[in-house]
Parts: structure tokens; C-alpha cells; sequence
């Protein structure tokens, strides 16, 4: 049975070990609030460490992946809340970046700032044909470097970083960002056959080849917050 938390959907585990996370805020376009990345967070803890699971797929609900971080909360003056945000924000990435099984992303649409971000913590993307990709907090804030980098290489993701255009899915395909673009009414289907592959492995492989690709990318798994 489903899972909904107050800001997040959690699906149930298929037969062969592959389970949604789904962004539920399409009234903010998914913005990725203090309280749904922490949703985020203890759902992917818990489900790292359920044996019955070989594949998170995570996506966003509506027709938007995710506008990025909820802009108000920066707005917001208590020092308290402030330090619980970014405390919220590092485990956030830490958590998805550090998962011991396989993550999907299936974007569904734009995928801007923070958004972005978690589409490159995902190991493998799949695109719907609507979906877009910018760091438009460019001017204002940094964002996640090295992932992007090791998809697309330091020439485009220095240009992407440093001016914040759009990407659009043809695009995006065409320089490795993401590995296939469908339909839009064919993204959940397409993403589901891509995991259920995926999951055809045994678990206990599937975290040995995930741990070789998080020790490659030079992620040290003691530390909480990520330079990357």
C-alpha cells in the first residue's frame, strides 16, 4: 500500500524490487521545501535498508519535475530555521548521492536550480519530451558540480553552471545528460521497464556495482557534507 507523507508519495515495492518516491507538491511545482526534502531523506534511508528493494525511482508529480529549493524559506529570519535548512539540504543531497541501491529518475518536466540538481544525484535519467534542464539560481547561489560533470564533461557543465540556459530534452539526450527521452504519456512505463532491468540483478550485486560508482566518484562515505 502506498505510503503518503505530507509532502511526498511513496509507492509500493513491485515484484521485482522497484519502488516510486514521487515529489507531491505540484502546486509549488515540486519546490523542494525544508519538510519534503526531509520526507525525501527518511524515505530513502528506509528503503536503502529494506532487502526487498533493488531500484528507487524518484519523479515529480504534475507536469514538473521539481522548480528547486522553496525560495520563501531563505525569506525566513529565525537563525534556528535557518541551520535546520541546511542542515536539510546537505543531508538531503548526502542521502540520494550516498544511496546503496540503484536511483532512477524519471523527469516528467522542467527540472530547474535544485530540481537539476537531483536529477544528476539520480544514477541513470530518463526524460519525458516536455522536460527541460537550467541552473537558473546561477547568480545567486552554487550549485551541484561534479555529478553534472561526470555526465556531461567540464566543457559543457562549466557552461551550463556559469550562464544557466536551457536544456531541452533533445539536448539534454544528445549530450549524455540524460539516456533516453519518450513521450510524456510513455515515462512511466519507459522508466519501469529501464528499473525492472535494472533489478533483474540480485540486490547484493547491484550494492557492490553502487558502491563502486560512488567510491569512483571520489565521495567519501564518512562525510555528512558534500563538496560537490
Amino acid at each position: 500500500m502506498a505510503v503518503v507523507d505530507t509532502q511526498i508519495v511513496v509507492g509500493d515495492i513491485d515484484e521485482c524490487g522497484v519502488v516510486w518516491v514521487t515529489l507531491n507538491r505540484p502546486e509549488k511545482k515540486n519546490a523542494l521545501s525544508t519538510v519534503l526534502r526531509d520526507e525525501v531523506s527518511d524515505a530513502f534511508d528506509r528503503l536503502g535498508a529494506d532487502p526487498n528493494v533493488r531500484v528507487i525511482v524518484i519523479t515529480g508529480s504534475g507536469t514538473v519535475f521539481s522548480a528547486g529549493f522553496d525560495l520563501m524559506e531563505f525569506a525566513e529570519s529565525d537563525p534556528g530555521f535557518q541551520e535546520r535548512l541546511w542542515q536539510s539540504s546537505d543531508r538531503f543531497h548526502h542521502t540520494i548521492l550516498r544511496c546503496p541501491v540503484p536511483v532512477v529518475a524519471a523527469v516528467n518536466g522542467a527540472a530547474v536550480a535544485g530540481g537539476f540538481d537531483l536529477a544528476v544525484l539520480a544514477d541513470l535519467r530518463v526524460a519525458a519530451d516536455t522536460a527541460r534542464f537550467a541552473h537558473v539560481e546561477h547568480t545567486f547561489a552554487s550549485v551541484v558540480y561534479r555529478p553534472l560533470r561526470d555526465l556531461v564533461g567540464g566543457s559543457i557543465a562549466r557552461e551550463l553552471v556559469l550562464t544557466g540556459r536551457n536544456v531541452d530534452a533533445p539536448e539534454a539526450l544528445s549530450i549524455g545528460l540524460v539516456s533516453q527521452v519518450v513521450p510524456a504519456d510513455q515515462l512511466v512505463r519507459t522508466t519501469t521497464a529501464l528499473a525492472r532491468t535494472i533489478a533483474s540483478a540480485p540486490r547484493e550485486i547491484l550494492m557492490r556495482t553502487k558502491a563502486k560508482i560512488i567510491a569512483a566518484a571520489g565521495i567519501d562515505p564518512k562525510l555528512l557534507t558534500l563538496d560537490i
